[in-house]
């Protein structure tokens, strides 16, 4: 859970508009800005669209002690009702290219906006990543993967402004990918620009595979509704293929999909999925995710650990 710590509000928000004017907004609604749809307000915020931008505000920040959120997609977050009490930067950093093999891809680019991409210039190796919601850098933060393929694959180097705004090129050993892990929930570095290394091929055959996963992902996964994908991690197990355990399965062994709290409820096609049929708040789905790991804890005495950022003070939401 990424938790706020005290600050003064009066000093930064004057700090930080002395900077940049009316581009720092106070009490901005973050339920827009992720996939769920719900959540409070930011105390403060801002949009960044360059690494050059991002370094500036950062800067400025480190005299501060304000708590930072950087926002992609909002695609494997949940909000707190009672927001975020710090500054949410928003990743708009875009623009691809190509040089030979390689693509060049800013952070606040949509994933599948590189598959698409990469595609169109008859490169393989992120067609893992066909329909996985969210931005490059929230992938790479994440180490975001499906169908036997994990975006640390393919990085080769990415830019990151560290937490004192100090902008430097990194090559593929610094992220120390893991499962569903990169070295940056430790470091906090931003990703602002991230460079792929993937392999000539035929366009008809790339495009082929991409057709194949996004119709797997449409019987799987939720599509146009208010979702945040897989909510829990599978769990690393030797014994299962591709090593492992599924907590999609455990889920649909202890019967999750009935239910249900307030508007949040169990997908009916997945059982490690949460969807907000529309009036649902975060405090709802919070509960049925605790209800979940506790169905699965009961039965089988395993702690599901969430994929899902849990981004705010969620003890001063009534759980």
């Amino acid at each position: 859970m990424v938790k706020e710590s005290s600050w003064d509000f009066d000093t930064s928000f004057s700090l930080l508009k002395g900077h940049f004017g009316d581009r720092i907004i106070t009490g901005r609604p973050l339920s827009d800005l992720n996939t769920f749809g719900t959540g409070g307000t930011a105390s403060l915020f801002m949009e960044v669209k360059s690494g050059e931008e991002l370094a500036r505000l950062v800067k400025v920040v480190a005299k501060l002690n304000i708590p930072i959120f950087m926002l992609g997609g909002g695609s494997n977050v949940l909000i707190a009702d009672s927001g975020f009490d710090g500054l949410i930067i928003k990743n708009s950093i875009c623009g691809l290219e190509h040089d030979g093999n390689n693509i060049s891809c800013g952070a606040g680019e949509e994933l599948q906006a590189l598959v698409d991409y990469a595609t169109q210039c008859g490169l393989s190796g992120v067609e893992f990543a066909t329909g996985i919601w969210g931005t490059v850098g929230g992938a790479v933060f994440g180490n975001a993967g499906a169908y036997g393929g994990e975006i640390g694959n393919v990085l080769i180097s990415a830019e990151v402004v560290d937490r004192q705004g100090n902008r430097r090129e990194e090559k593929v050993g610094y992220f120390e990918f893991s499962y569903r892990w990169s070295k940056l929930k430790v470091t906090g570095d931003f990703v602002t620009r991230v460079n792929f290394a993937l392999k000539a091929g035929k366009k008809e055959e790339i495009q082929g595979r991409v057709d194949e996963i996004m119709t797997m992902r449409r019987e799987k996964f939720p599509i146009g509704l208010n979702s945040a994908g897989c909510f829990f991690k599978n769990i690393p197990d030797k014994t299962q293929k591709f090593g492992k355990l599924s907590a999609g399965k455990l889920l649909e062994d202890v019967g999750v999909k009935t239910l249900r709290c307030g508007d949040a409820r169990v997908f009916e096609n997945h059982a490690n999925i949460l969807i907000n049929e529309g009036s649902a708040k975060s405090v709802d789905i919070r509960k049925l995710a605790n209800l979940m790991k506790e169905k699965v804890r009961q039965k089988f005495g395993i702690d599901l650990q969430e994929e899902v950022i849990l981004l705010g003070n969620f003890e001063e939401d009534s759980l």
